[in-house]
C-alpha cells in the first residue's frame, strides 16, 4: 500500500485478540431489568448473556445501527428484516407487521379521502339545487314584479343595495368557523389589504371599485330589461353565453391557454343566439330583447375578466368586502337615478304602499343568495357543480313558462336552447380533459386484454422461488 493511502493509527481497526482482557470481563456482564424492558422494544429481545463475545461488542459499539439504552427507539423504527418476538412467544417477521400497519394506514387514508369526496359531492348536489332554484326563482319573480311595477332600474338599484349584507354575513361565518376571532375593525383592515398597501383610499375607490360597480349595475339592468321583452327561458339560455365570452376575452386579454373545445363551445353559443333570433322570425320586439341579454352577458364577462386583470384573485373575506363596498356605493351615489326616473314618470308609482314590496324583496333576497352561493360555494364543493346549477335553470324556466303559456316551443327554439346549453357544458371541461380520455382508454384496453403467463405453468414456480428467496434473505440478517 502506498504511503499516501496509509490510515492513521488511531482509527485503524484492531483485532479482537488485542483486547482479550476486556473481552473476558464481558462474560460476566449482567443486564439490569429496566434495560431488558427497553430491549423488548429494540432490535432484538435475545438475552445479551447468551450472545457471543463478538455479538456483544458489535451491539454495544452500535454496529447494528441501534442503541438499546435509548428508550425513544420504538418498534416502528426497526428495520423490516428483523425478527421480533410476540407476547405469546411466537415469532413473526417485523417487515410483515410494518407492512400490515402501513396497509391499514393507507386503507384509513383512502377511506378518509373517499368520505371527503362523498361529502363534497353531497354538498355539491345541494349546491346545484340551491343555485338553480335561486337563479330561476329570481328570474321568474322579477318577471312577475314587472306586471305590477314596471321599473327595471329601480329594482336593479334596490337589489344591488342588498350587497351591503355580504361582509356582515361573512363576519358571522368567520366568528363561527375561525379559531382566531377578530373584531370587525381588525377583519376589515385585514381585508382592505386586497386593494393595496394603503388600503381603501379615494383613488383606489374611483379607479378600481367604481368601474366594477357600474358594470355590476349594467349587467343586472340589461338582464331585467330583456325580461320585459322576451320570455325567461330565452333570457336564461342566452345569459349562459357569458361563459363563452369570458373564455374569448381571457384568451385575448389575459393570454390564457388556447383550447379547441372551448372555441367550438363559443361557436355553438353564437349559433344558438342566431337560431333563437330566427325562431321568432326576426321581429323587432324579440331582436331587441335578445340584444339586451347578449349585452348583459358581455358586461358580465367583461366584469369577470377585468376583475382578474386589475385585482387578481380574492379570498372570501376580500370578495365579501368588495361586494359590500359595491352595494354601499350604489346606495350612496346611484340613489338619485330612481328619484329622477320617478319625477320624469319613466318609472312612476302612486304611493309606497302600492309598491310590490314582497316581490321586490324576494328578488333581492334570491339574487343575494345566488351571489353568495356562486362566490363562496367553492369552499364546500366543486366549482363545476356550481356552474352546472346555472345551466339547469334553463329547463326549470322552460317548465314554468310552459305552464304559464308564456312560450311556444318550436323545433328551432329547442335546438337553439340545447346548442347553447351544450356549449356551456363544454366550457366546463378541464384543461387536461383530452389526456384524461386517453388514460381512461388505455386502462380500459388493458383490462380487456387477458393476462398471459410468460412461461406457461412454470411461471408460478418462478414467482414462488423469488418470494422464497426474498424471505430467506430477510431471515439471514
Amino acid at each position: 500500500m502506498r504511503s499516501g493511502m496509509r490510515r492513521s493509527p488511531e482509527v485503524s481497526p484492531r483485532r479482537l485478540s488485542d483486547i482479550s482482557p476486556q473481552l473476558r470481563q464481558l462474560k460476566y456482564l449482567v443486564v439490569d431489568e429496566s434495560i431488558k424492558e427497553d430491549l423488548k422494544s429494540s432490535r432484538s429481545v435475545e438475552d445479551i448473556n447468551s450472545a457471543s463475545i463478538e455479538e456483544r461488542i458489535l451491539r454495544i459499539t452500535g454496529y447494528y445501527g441501534y442503541q438499546p439504552w435509548n428508550a425513544v427507539y420504538k418498534r416502528e423504527d426497526r428495520p423490516r428484516e428483523n425478527v421480533v418476538g410476540t407476547a405469546d412467544g411466537q415469532a413473526m417477521v417485523g417487515g410483515a407487521g410494518v407492512e400490515s400497519g402501513a396497509g391499514r394506514q393507507r386503507l384509513r387514508c383512502c377511506v378518509r379521502v373517499t368520505a371527503v369526496q362523498v361529502r363534497k359531492a353531497i354538498w355539491g348536489v345541494a349546491m346545484v339545487m340551491c343555485v338553480c332554484s335561486s337563479w330561476a326563482g329570481s328570474t321568474q319573480l322579477a318577471k312577475l314584479t314587472f306586471k305590477k311595477y314596471d321599473a327595471p332600474f329601480t329594482l336593479t338599484w334596490f337589489a344591488t343595495t342588498w350587497n351591503c349584507l355580504f361582509f356582515p354575513l361573512y363576519y358571522i361565518g368567520h366568528l363561527c368557523k375561525s379559531p382566531e376571532r377578530q373584531t370587525p375593525k381588525q377583519r376589515f383592515r385585514e381585508c382592505c389589504r386586497f386593494f393595496g398597501d394603503d388600503g381603501l383610499t379615494a383613488k383606489v375607490f374611483f379607479t378600481k371599485v367604481a368601474p366594477f360597480g357600474l358594470l355590476w349595475i349594467l349587467t343586472n339592468y340589461l338582464y331585467l330589461q330583456a325580461l320585459r321583452k322576451i320570455n325567461s327561458t330565452d333570457v336564461s339560455a342566452l345569459f349562459c353565453c357569458n361563459k363563452a365570452f369570458v373564455f374569448l376575452l381571457s384568451w385575448i386579454v389575459l393570454r390564457d391557454r388556447f383550447m379547441g373545445v372551448r372555441i367550438v363551445a363559443a361557436i355553438l353559443a353564437i349559433a344558438g343566439i342566431v337560431m333563437l333570433t330566427y325562431a321568432d322570425g326576426f321581429h323587432s320586439h324579440s331582436v331587441i330583447g335578445i340584444t339586451l341579454v347578449v349585452a348583459s352577458a358581455s358586461a358580465s364577462a367583461l366584469y369577470k375578466v377585468l376583475f382578474k386583470l386589475v385585482l387578481g384573485s380574492a379570498k372570501f373575506g376580500e370578495a365579501a368586502l368588495f361586494l359590500t363596498i359595491v352595494g354601499g356605493a350604489n346606495f350612496i351615489f346611484m340613489s338619485f337615478v330612481p328619484v329622477l326616473l320617478y319625477f320624469t314618470h319613466v318609472e312612476y308609482f302612486t304611493s309606497f304602499a302600492d309598491l310590490p314590496w314582497a316581490c321586490m324583496c324576494g328578488v333581492a333576497a334570491l339574487l343575494l343568495a345566488f351571489n353568495i352561493l356562486v362566490n363562496f360555494g367553492i369552499a364546500i364543493t366543486y366549482p363545476t357543480l356550481i356552474s352546472l346549477g346555472i345551466v339547469l335553470s334553463v329547463p326549470v324556466n322552460a317548465m314554468v313558462d310552459l305552464y304559464t303559456c308564456d312560450i311556444h316551443f318550436n323545433t328551432v327554439r329547442l335546438i337553439a336552447v340545447c346548442i347553447i346549453c351544450l356549449g356551456f357544458l363544454m366550457l366546463l371541461l378541464p384543461e387536461d380533459w383530452d389526456q384524461c380520455l386517453i388514460e381512461l382508454g388505455t386502462k380500459l384496453r388493458k383490462r380487456e386484454q387477458p393476462a398471459e403467463p410468460a412461461d406457461g405453468g412454470n411461471s408460478s414456480g418462478l414467482n414462488w422461488t423469488r418470494r422464497a428467496r426474498t424471505s430467506m434473505s430477510t431471515f439471514t440478517h
